[in-house]
This record gives C-alpha cells, structure tokens and sequence, in this order.
C-alpha cells in the first residue's frame, strides 16, 4: 500500500528566537561591564551640561542680544526657520513651496502601502511633480515667474531626491543588464560609464556639470545649475544603483530563466515578470542603503551654489545681527535628515519583511 500526498505541506514560521533580557546583556562578562560603566560615567558628566545648555539657560525668544552669554539659541531657529526651510524664495510667494512640500509628502504617503502600486499611484506621482515644478517655477495659471537660483530649502532637497531616484533607477537597472550583457558592447560601455560615475567624487562630478558643462552645450543650448546638478546626480545615483541590482541579478538562480524560457515564455516577459522582482526583492537592503546615501549627497549642491536645507542653514548663520549657534542650526537640519532617512529605512525593512514571508533580517 502506498501513501501519496495530495495537499502540500503548510508552511511553518520558523520558531521565535530566545529573548535575551536587556540587563544580562550589559552587566554580563567584563567587557560588557567595563563598556557599561564607561557609558554611565560618560552621561554623568554630560547629560546634566547638554541639558543645562538646551534648556534651562536656553533662549527661546527674543533678539540675537538675548542669545549672547546665554545657552542655547533656540530664538534663532524661531527666526530663521522659514529661509532654512525655503531658502531665498520670495517671501509673498512662501504659500508655493509649502504646498509643494505637502504634495510630495502626500504622494509619498499614498504610495507606502503595496495596495497602491497601481497605475493609478504612478499618474498620481507624474500630477505631484508636475504640478511642484509648475508651483516652483511660476510663469503661468497667473503665478509670477520665480528662476532656480531662487529655489531652495527642503522642496530643492526632496526634488533633487525624488528626480534621482525616479531617472536613476531605470537608468540602473538597464547598465546593469547590459554588464551583464552577452554582447561585449553593452557589457563593456556598460562597465566603462559605472566605473567611471563610481571613482569620481559628487564634489567633482558636480564642479564637472557647473564649469565644464557650459562649455560643452551647443551654441544657444543653455541649463541652469539646478538641471546640471541634477544630471550630476542622476549619473552618480544610476551607477551605484546598477551594481546593486547587479548584486541581485547575480543571486538569481540561472534554473528560474531556463525553466520559465522552457515555457515558452518571451524574453522580456521572462526579465521583467520572473527575474527583476526577484533580483530587487533580493538586493532590498543594499538598495536601502544607496537611497539613504542619495538623500544625504543632496546637500552637497552647496558647490553649486544652490541652497538646498543644509545650504540654506548655512547662510543663515551669517547674519551678524545673531551670535551664529552652529550647533543649534546644524542640531535641527541632522534631525531633519534623520527624520527622512530613518523613516525610509524602517519602510524598506518593512518591505523586506514582507515580500520575503517573514525571511527578513532581523
């Protein structure tokens, strides 16, 4: 007599892994207890001064002669908050760049669950950027015109990511399928523009796109800053992009193409539909990390003299009429960045977690 199985085995979560209790940890061996002890004694001493600066001698109103002799200039972040967040954009038309701030935000929002990744999401997001880039710019529906080299602030920062994302990569992944091309031209062109974009410096790249470009356009063909910025930045971001999506290409088993050509399935149904979720599903985390490097290097447009968050912080800083806090501006802009960053970060392991059945990291 035989025994054959008609219904599939369930699938059982792997067992919870023992919680080790916080305290054991810290006081356990002497390792553990001598770096406890350093860190306790480290925020004896200083604690009780970070706090005696930030509040109870901090100032939090008032003129630039109220902050000096004083803690923290928390009045100077009351004051100068609205250039650091919009930079040098005219003040009667702040009303634009604030609702450009709210569209990205929304989209952004609207687009976290995997519910929305439909159609409908992308032609939201071509409404979102159209419609920022049209509020930004003015110059019609009776908006007064306002140039780039009046933008700044957080909008330049979430452009500056959203457009480097949204071109690099499609961008990346196409360098990374030609790398790994069988025709030794896409391999070779390929490889050649990634290593190149890798080895250069973004300082340089964008020296590169504000000097040398200009003189490379066409006679009459011109570009503001904030294009050749963002050409610089979707160059730098595709090349990285395209070796992380070749990492995941890579750790896709050669058997899933074989057997889904042995089908009969077409090429690009079989690129597009079976190896590219699973290489990106594979390359999450590693991806992660680029797009939180992407968001950071959008401060670096400073070269160029475009007043992105941090740019705008800076300048800030030299009104004579404040006692230039440093610390306090630059606090609230690392926060800023943090606030952004760790959100995305804590979203992708979300998304590790869920599009790998509980087989995500830790």
């Amino acid at each position: 007599m035989r025994y054959v199985r008609t219904a599939p085995e369930p699938v059982r979560p792997a067992p919870p892994r023992p919680k080790r209790p916080a305290l054991r940890s810290i006081v356990t061996g002497g390792a553990n207890l001598l770096t406890t002890a350093i860190i306790v004694l480290f925020a004896i001493r200083t604690v009780p001064h970070l706090l005696s600066w930030a509040v109870t001698h901090g100032v939090w109103s008032g003129d630039g002669a109220a902050c000096r002799e004083a803690g923290a200039c928390w009045a100077f972040l009351r004051a100068k908050m609205p250039f650091i967040l919009f930079g040098i954009y005219p003040e009667a038309e702040r009303w634009r760049p604030i609702l450009v701030v709210l569209i990205l935000g929304a989209a952004t929002l609207w687009s976290l669950p995997r519910a929305h990744w439909t159609r409908a999401t992308l032609a939201f997001w071509g409404f979102a950027i159209v419609a920022s880039l049209l509020l930004m710019a003015g110059g019609r529906l009776g908006l007064s015109p306002v140039p780039t080299s009046a933008w700044g602030g957080l909008p330049i920062t979430m452009l500056l990511t959203i457009f480097s994302l949204a071109l690099g990569f499609p961008f990346g992944i196409v360098l990374a399928l030609a790398r790994r091309s069988d025709m030794p031209v896409y391999r070779w062109t390929a490889t050649a523009l990634i290593e190149v974009m890798r080895a250069m410096p973004l300082v340089t790249l964008l020296f590169v796109a504000s000097v040398m470009a200009p003189l490379l356009l066409p006679a009459g063909v011109t570009a503001d800053n904030l294009t050749r910025a963002l050409v610089a930045f979707v160059l730098s971001s595709s090349a990285y992009i395209a070796e992380v999506v070749r990492g995941g290409l890579q750790g896709v088993p050669p058997g899933q193409r074989e057997s889904a050509r042995a089908l009969g399935l077409g090429r690009s149904t079989v690129l597009l539909s079976i190896i590219l979720p699973q290489a990106i599903r594979k390359a999450l985390a590693p991806l992660t990390s680029t797009v939180v490097v992407i968001i950071k290097n959008s401060s670096l447009v400073l070269v160029v003299g475009l007043f992105d968050l941090l740019s705008a912080g800076r300048v800030s800083l030299n009104d004579p009429a404040w006692p230039t806090p440093y610390a306090e501006t630059y606090l609230v802009i690392a926060l800023i960045y943090f606030v952004i960053c760790y959100g995305f970060a804590r979203y992708a392991l979300h998304l590790e977690r869920t599009t790998q059945g509980g087989e995500g990291r830790p």
